[in-house]
């Protein structure tokens, strides 16, 4: 009788937990997918873009000129 109580008692303690983390696990889960999260994500998401073409435009541009250099000096020895 003391084991099947022992036992009752640990499978309801067990299944409090779970239930309460699965709870806790699917409420977060939905509140990271409400508009208001999903559009400040969006815009920073916009916002990094951004920086990072400007940023990929810059370092084109650099190459661009390192390169014309090069071609200036080979053609300026073949003359």
């Amino acid at each position: 009788m003391f084991r099947r109580l022992l036992w009752l008692v640990m499978g309801a303690g067990f299944g409090f937990g779970v239930s309460f983390w699965l709870m806790r696990f699917v409420r977060e889960t939905a509140a990271r997918y409400t508009p208001e999260r999903v559009s400040s994500g969006l815009a920073d998401s916009v916002r990094n873009l951004g920086d990072a073409v400007r940023a990929a435009v810059a370092d084109g541009r650099e190459a661009m000129r390192e390169r014309e250099q090069e071609l200036r000096g080979e053609v300026e020895r073949t003359r």
